[in-house]
């Protein structure tokens, strides 16, 4: 019996070859859709998961605001908070809860120029890291002891990466580097090699290459550990079992009104599990990599999209074939055939379907890997689906899709009655046409979904690149050399040659450029009543000529000039922001000001207009500018439009003869600010590559519903012809019926694409308003696709001899 049916199913296959092919391939490609999306999502949500102790990790996150008052609120936004913090605390909560086992701190990013005799590399992102480190994290130490390898001053651990730059194959372990750190933090010394780590895994959300023990930094500036106004830590924590997170958050305040003594503002805290820390943290200077909840949640839908869309498309094309097979199921109920061995019949075809989509499936899917290996950044393995705990999952996912797709033509066709069907009664109901409408529309609201949400999200990323945002960017080459004291010492000798070449517009200097680092400070301005309140804000030290050199516009008072060498010691340039923050909404009124910050008093003497120095997401806060040409660690060079490659080569010789004794790293500002956007860029690049799927297989099951229509309605055609309609005519009437469906599932897709791209655009400070254009053209669009679909096979049938067409019927 199993014999007959799988000759039946394969007689079938063969006998509509058009039908099977569309069927398979688009099952198919959404099988292979959909399991790359997966393996995306699973290994995002892997993040941090190879630590043994993982589920006993957290960290602190601090909160700062105006008034200690505003700190003892319940709940503050998000934003609010930030992973960088004060060394302090660290040790306080060691000693105050005994659920707490371990503390590791560390330093914020920082770069080092680390020299091997003429092998020299700026190492970008260096840690001073706590002796503690591999007692809580499970990185994998190759070489060295856990327990000693960070524990000495000027005790360096690398990966294998790393060390190989310096070593080549040699064993590093004892041997040493020169170090110039350059930052104030520690002076130039040796360090010794003392520990060898395996390359980091992808999935950790802390990315390095060195690592220089902690007891470095503290024997160069021991003070700032005992600082809470200090800001330049990161503190993760080890817990015990008995830890109880609630418990520990409502004993904050009382913990920060014992160790905090010394807090003007408002200060509070809350932790962060480490399962929440790549995808779920908002606080702001994180230490590491971040991802998107949201992103995966949309990501998620688009795979489950591709993957219903697939499966409408089979019971489509199900549903229309039902009466070509309604006479066969007619006979074969009538010679005794029962309606259990129809219902396997019908499944068994259905699932023979899906094994051979499978099959396709499992090649598409090695084929694509490594262009979306490319596309995300991520090695993505097929392991990630086909190992022991997924494959399970994956083989019934396989067989609930075959009983799903093929359940019309089991359920339905199995309980036709054979006098009506031989009679040819009741076809309508038998057709499954309201069924085969309803999935049309239904795909096509999907897809048009997907059209309005590929539209929003290009047209978001054109207005972040397009906006203005208050600063020259374009062909600002950026020359990095890491605050080295010798450079800045010489920034009058670099700006009088760079300025002599001839496709150079003008140099400045600054520690910080948007999109970059910056530090925060506290200051204290002088309000209207005369009383000076202290706030943080963000800081960039600048050089004499940062302002007008970076295009930025005085809305008050002047910018820092030769012409007031007071200027240097006791002035300070704000932005709107920040005069706003003290209370001034005119920015007149703030001139003259008295100020305080870092050791420096004197007068506001000018306000910038309002620029985005960091990423659209977000507001613009309130900046100060402060004038510190020692401080610098950026030359910005404004070129011409015309020259570029030979003003590079000629600022390279130059820093070649001033600053022999350090590399020479350029890069662009515009390149450098819209690194920023690097993850929302991955995301349009493949939420457009799958929307674009997901209309490629609703075209697939058009052009399958379009060829079978006009299959059944070839001697009406035929009659047609001869009565005198002529092609477009006959087009028309192929189409009609599809154009219709479609424009309403557009009426369908318009509020709920609004609703979830609205939702989408909230993550932007400023963004794209959603316009009724962007649905006329995803519905123009996808009138446009489907009567592209449909016209190849209306054609055909359209000139077709009409004599033919009645004698073949």
């Amino acid at each position: 019996m199993w014999r007959n049916y799988l000759k039946i199913a394969y007689r079938n296959l063969l006998k509509n070859k058009v039908y099977s092919f569309i069927n398979i391939a688009g099952l198919g490609m959404g099988i292979a859709c959909c399991a790359l999306i997966f393996m995306y999502v699973k290994d995002e949500l892997a993040y941090d998961d190879f630590h043994e102790k993982g589920d006993r990790i957290y960290r602190v996150v601090h909160g700062y605001t105006n008034t200690k008052e505003e700190a003892t609120l319940e709940h503050l936004a998000p934003e609010d908070y930030q992973v960088w913090g004060n060394a302090p605390v660290g040790p306080a909560l060691k000693k105050d809860f005994r659920g707490i086992e371990k503390i590791v701190q560390f330093s914020g990013e920082s770069d080092i120029l680390l020299r091997k005799g003429e092998k020299q590399f700026q190492e970008d992102g260096v840690f001073f890291m706590d002796s503690t480190f591999f007692d809580v994290f499970s990185f994998d130490l190759l070489r060295g002891d856990a327990q000693t390898a960070l524990k000495e001053p000027y005790s360096i651990v690398m990966t294998e990466k790393a060390a190989r730059k310096y070593f080549g194959n040699a064993d590093p372990i004892g041997q040493t580097l020169e170090g110039d750190y350059s930052a104030g933090r520690s002076d130039e010394g040796t360090y010794k090699v003392t520990g060898i780590l395996a390359d980091f895994p992808e999935n950790s959300h802390l990315q390095f290459e060195v690592l220089i023990s902690l007891s470095t930094f503290y024997e160069s500036r021991p003070i700032v550990f005992e600082q809470y106004g200090y800001v330049d830590f990161y503190t993760y924590f080890l817990v015990n079992d008995d830890f109880d997170p609630v418990s520990f958050q409502d004993q904050v305040p009382d913990f920060i009104a014992r160790n905090n003594q010394e807090d003007e503002q408002g200060y509070t805290l809350k932790i962060e599990p480490l399962s929440q820390m790549y995808l779920e943290s908002a606080a702001v200077r994180q230490p590491g990599k971040t991802g998107s909840m949201s992103n995966i949640y949309i990501f998620s839908i688009i795979g489950l999209f591709i993957l219903v869309i697939a499966i409408i498309n089979f019971m489509n094309l199900s549903t229309a074939r039902s009466m070509e097979r309604a006479k066969e199921v007619g006979i074969r109920r009538t010679i005794g055939a029962v309606k259990k061995s129809l219902v396997f019949q019908f499944l068994g075809e259905s699932m023979i379907i899906v094994v051979i989509s499978t099959l396709l499936a499992i090649v598409l899917i090695s084929l694509l890997l490594p262009v979306v290996s490319g596309l995300t950044e991520k090695s993505l393995a097929l392991s990630l689906i086909f190992n022991w705990k997924t494959l399970p999952v994956f083989i019934i996912s396989m067989l609930l899709i075959g009983i799903v797709s093929g359940s019309y033509p089991a359920f339905v066709l199995s309980n036709f009655k054979p006098a009506e069907v031989l009679k040819g009664t009741n076809n309508s109901k038998m057709g499954g046409t309201s069924l085969r409408k309803g999935l049309v529309v239904f795909q096509f609201t999907l897809s048009i979904i997907l059209i309005t949400g590929t539209i929003v999200v290009y047209s978001q990323m054109v207005h972040i690149l397009d906006r203005s945002k208050g600063f020259d960017q374009d062909r600002m080459l950026l020359v990095d050399y890491n605050y080295d004291e010798a450079v800045n010492s010489k920034l009058d000798v670099f700006k009088e040659k760079i300025e002599n070449l001839p496709h150079v517009k003008s140099m400045a200097a600054g520690r910080s450029v948007p999109g970059a680092y910056y530090p925060w400070a506290g200051t204290g301005i002088e309000r209207k009543d005369g009383t000076v309140e202290y706030k943080g804000q963000p800081i960039f030290e600048v050089n004499i000529d940062y302002i007008p050199h970076m295009g930025l516009e005085m809305v008050a008072g002047r910018a820092y000039s030769r012409d007031f060498p007071a200027d240097s010691a006791h002035s300070l340039v704000i932005n709107e922001s920040a005069a706003k923050q003290y209370g001034y909404t005119n920015p007149e009124e703030i001139i003259g000001k008295k100020f305080a910050q870092w050791g420096k008093e004197g007068r506001i003497i000018g306000v910038v207009k309002d620029f985005n120095f960091v990423s659209l997401h977000k507001n613009i806060e309130p900046l100060t500018l402060r004038l510190e040409p020692y401080s610098c660690r950026y030359l910005i060079i404004k070129t011409g439009s015309e020259g570029l490659e030979s003003t590079i080569t000629s600022v390279e010789d130059i820093w070649k003869d001033v600053a022999p004794h350090r590399p020479f790293l350029y890069s662009f500002l515009d390149e450098e600010f819209n690194k920023q956007y690097k993850a929302d860029f991955r995301f349009r690049k493949l939420f457009t590559i799958f929307s674009v799927l997901a209309i490629f297989i609703s075209c697939l099951g058009l052009l399958g519903l379009a060829t079978y229509t006009a299959k059944i309605r070839t001697k009406e055609i035929g009659i047609r012809k001869v009565m005198g309609a002529d092609v477009q005519n006959i087009m028309s009437l192929l189409s009609k019926d599809f154009i219709r469906l479609v424009l309403f599932a557009l009426l369908l897709a318009i509020p709920v694409s609004w609703y979830a791209m609205s939702e989408w655009l909230q993550s932007f400070a400023y963004r794209v308003s959603i316009s009724w254009w962007m649905f006329a053209f995803s519905g123009l669009l996808a009138v446009a696709v489907a009567v592209f679909t449909i016209s190849f096979q209306s054609i055909k049938v359209a000139l077709m001899n009409p004599v033919k067409a009645i004698k073949d019927e």
